[in-house]
């Protein structure tokens, strides 16, 4: 744009290219218009082929037919020459002239078929009866077969006059004793047989015409009942984007390709309504619990006397202490928030016993308890040990966080009867849960004592360890019975030496 060009006259420039653009640019077609084209491109490559192909056979097997019609023509008059006699005299033929005159008295021409006798070159005999066409009436067929009389083998050939088209046999006729030089020639229309066989094919791409026809009107349709979960999966994705509603989803019907690909688009739209879901409950969760502590320092800053140097270091631990806090708010939100995703579990063979062991032994400096072994599992799963011993250790702080000094906490694993479940737990002799709240306690913020310290996470992340394993955490509690924490896991490609067994002298000593 020039500095002397207004903005509007840019702004319409711009319109009319890209008006422009949008006219040159090809028209849209939908897939159901382009499969039918196909269809019906298809049938009638076919259709089209296959009459081309029986059109030439049937024009190939037609003149054979003629062939094979003048071959035997000749053998019987080649018989009736040699062994025939004359029917005027009782003897056998004394010229070439009766030959040619008892056999075209005998012989019925077929239909489009035609003979004549030649002495010496010149027509000689006509059959009495009418034909569809006559050999002396077409004088380039006579130039072709006049010399016959002179050959010496009879010999079939095709002969185009700009009459017509003919398939001939030219038979040379001789007498014992030898008498003047004669011939007999068959000639077959073959453009009038081949004219039977057009009509036919005429009639023949009329139907095929409308086949095509009905192939097309019934593709029509077929085509449109075929790609219906297309349409339907185009106006759910258009609702969606209209209205971010990512709960909808596709009705499933039968188990074609089709069927298979809206599965998939369900199966996208929950991981999608999966991934939102927990971004905007991070989004919350991180905005109702960032703002308590943010709200604390803020204030603490806006009294503090920095002129004050106690008031100032009192201040700042505080907000010290917050942010350590909110640190770990963060954390464990977004480890909740990964949960979703496929990565948030690495799995690889895991000796359950082993880890249980390691755990307890781990467990064993949080907290001033009789940390104890129960049972160990003697299996080796597919499983993320690294989570694993996140969500035991997170069981174990919990333990020591609602149980008083000196109180047993334990640590354990067992096969199941059937060996399809592998089970870890952490065991206190704390506080207990009340039974309508033991479901409550896997909820996200949720705090059965506000007293004690914690945000409320810790059972949240144990819970959705287990299920990226394809497992779930059951309670079993009761207040002022203590509380057991349980993991189960699935079985998967697991080796298994025995159901369970007690813990060895060195993993059954008291861990303090």
């Amino acid at each position: 744009m020039t500095p002397d060009t207004p903005p509007e006259a840019s702004d319409h420039r711009e319109q009319g290219y890209w008006h422009r653009a949008s006219a040159l640019s090809p028209p849209r077609t939908s897939v159901r218009t382009r499969a039918l084209a196909a269809l019906t491109i298809l049938s009638a490559l076919a259709l089209a082929a296959a009459g081309v192909s029986a059109y030439s056979l049937e024009r190939d097997r037609s003149l054979a037919r003629l062939d094979d019609s003048l071959n035997r023509s000749a053998e019987e008059i080649r018989t009736l020459a040699e062994i025939g006699v004359d029917p005027s005299t009782g003897e056998p033929f004394a010229s070439v002239s009766a030959v040619l005159r008892t056999v075209l008295s005998r012989v019925v021409p077929a239909t489009h078929e035609a003979l004549a006798g030649f002495i010496d070159g010149e027509v000689s005999h006509v059959p009495e009866i009418a034909t569809s066409f006559r050999i002396e009436d077409d004088p380039e067929l006579l130039t072709a077969v006049s010399p016959a009389s002179g050959w010496d083998r009879a010999d079939v050939f095709t002969v185009e006059t700009s009459q017509r088209t003919y398939r001939v046999l030219a038979l040379p006729v001789t007498t014992d004793p030898p008498s003047e030089p004669g011939a007999l020639v068959l000639a077959f229309d073959v453009d009038a047989e081949y004219d039977q066989i057009e009509g036919t094919f005429r009639t023949y791409a009329l139907v095929a015409v409308a086949a095509l026809a009905w192939i097309t009107l019934i593709g029509w349709f077929v085509v449109g009942q075929l790609l219906a979960p297309l349409k339907v999966l185009r106006t759910t994705a258009e609702e969606i984007g209209s209205s971010d509603d990512l709960s909808r989803r596709i009705t499933l019907s039968g188990n074609d390709d089709l069927a298979l690909l809206s599965a998939t688009f369900n199966d996208m739209l929950a991981r999608l309504d999966h991934a939102f879901t927990s971004q905007r409950q991070l989004l919350d969760d991180v905005g109702h619990e960032l703002r308590t502590p943010l709200t604390i320092v803020r204030g603490h800053l806006e009294l503090m006397d920095p002129t004050d140097a106690d008031d100032a270091a009192t201040t700042r631990a505080l907000a010290l202490d917050e942010l350590d806090r909110m640190n770990l708010l963060v954390e464990d939100l977004m480890t909740l928030a990964k949960s979703r995703r496929p990565d948030f579990v690495t799995r690889s063979e895991v000796d359950v016993a082993l880890l249980t062991d390691d755990v307890l032994a781990k467990a064993a400096t949080l907290g001033s308890r009789r940390w104890v072994l129960d049972s160990l599992a003697d299996v080796r799963i597919q499983a993320d040990p690294r989570r694993l011993t996140q969500a035991l250790l997170q069981l174990a702080s919990n333990a020591v966080k609602f149980s008083a000094d000196g109180s047993t906490v334990a640590v354990g694993s067992a096969l199941s009867s059937d060996e399809t479940t592998v089970s870890l737990w952490v065991r206190d002799e704390g506080v207990g849960i009340p039974e309508a709240d033991q479901e409550r306690v896997f909820g996200r913020f949720e705090r059965l004592d506000p007293v004690t310290e914690g945000i409320g996470l810790g059972l949240p992340i144990v819970a959705s360890i287990a299920e990226a394993h394809g497992g779930r955490t059951t309670v079993d509690s009761a207040p002022g019975a203590g509380t057991t924490i349980t993991i189960h896991l699935p079985v998967v490609d697991s080796v298994t030496d025995a159901h369970h067994k007690a813990p060895t002298d060195t993993a059954s000593k008291e861990h303090r």
